[in-house]
């Protein structure tokens, strides 16, 4: 059963990033990130907002682009976005996987 909602806390430790970056983030896209808020003001992530996330990390950290190039390319070309980041995921876990295989033998 996959968890509703994350905390910043939860959703930087996902990452590998700072909570401030994570924060930082929030404030810079707003268009694509819409956390919910708990009552003392805290952000909630949903699980759609962890993988914008993801994706904003790629973007900066991977492929190096600065904010106002993030923004570009999840407002112009979000899918292949998606699709790279997905792809990236899937074979970390593989590669995770077949270390695992390899300690074993």
């Amino acid at each position: 059963m996959a968890k509703v909602l994350y905390t910043i806390g939860e959703a930087a430790e996902i990452l590998g990033e700072n909570v401030s970056a994570v924060r930082y983030w929030s404030n810079c896209f707003e268009k694509f990130l819409n956390p919910a808020r708990n009552g003392k003001g805290n952000r909630l992530y949903h699980p759609e907002d962890i993988e914008t996330l993801r994706e904003i990390h790629h973007l900066l950290r991977v492929e190096g682009l600065t904010l106002e190039g993030v923004s570009i390319r999840l407002r112009d070309d979000r899918r292949s976005v998606e699709t790279r980041v997905k792809v990236l995921d899937s074979l970390k876990e593989i590669r995770k996987e077949l270390q695992e295989v390899r300690k074993s033998l």
